[in-house]
């Protein structure tokens, strides 16, 4: 019966590079990789219901970008990037409030008409004006600005403003500034 006693050691040995493959697979699944060192995990975002706070500087795109109180901020934000952001300001979606990191903020969205998968702008407002961020996607580049606190901006900005677009754009369920409610 050398045979029978073969194929036995053989069908132990499946079973144990089957239970070998298992326990690979479930401890690699178990693992987590962690962030580089120095490098934060980006803040929590959440989009809140529309409130009066929402429409403090207007209740349109166009509103806010000409509100006495914003619309210089918005241009020194952009410096001389400003005639080509104006543009992606064209196609306005609606005001709407982000909590990032605890922190509230009006959002501003909007795209170039006709180009909204690829041209789209988010404008943060923190409450009371005192800080900007923005966001300006130019078909694949994101370009980052920050009006405010300077030492904040360009070590957060990103991370806050990405926080905050993924919040409106693919959490909310519209997964591009083309498809707003």
């Amino acid at each position: 019966m050398p045979h029978v006693r073969a194929r036995q050691r053989n069908s132990y040995l499946g079973i144990r590079y089957l239970a070998l493959c298992c326990l690979a697979l479930f401890t690699a699944a178990g693992c987590t990789i962690t962030s580089p060192r120095g490098v934060l995990p980006p803040p929590s975002a959440e989009v809140l219901p529309a409130d009066t706070h929402a429409l403090a500087y207007g209740s349109t795109t166009t509103e806010v970008l000409q509100n006495p109180e914003i619309a210089e901020k918005v241009r020194v934000l952009f410096g001389t990037d400003w005639p080509g952001a104006a543009a992606y300001f064209d196609q306005g979606g609606p005001i709407r409030m982000v909590r990032i990191g605890g922190t509230d903020y009006i959002a501003v969205t909007g795209c170039v008409p006709g180009r909204c998968d690829s041209r789209h702008v988010l404008l943060l407002i923190e409450a009371g004006g005192s800080r900007l961020l923005a966001r300006l996607d130019e078909g694949g580049f994101a370009h980052y600005y920050g009006y405010g606190s300077e030492g904040v901006m360009r070590d957060t900005a990103p991370r806050i403003v990405d926080s905050g677009f993924n919040a409106l754009y693919f959490r909310s369920g519209s997964a591009s500034p083309s498809a707003r409610s």
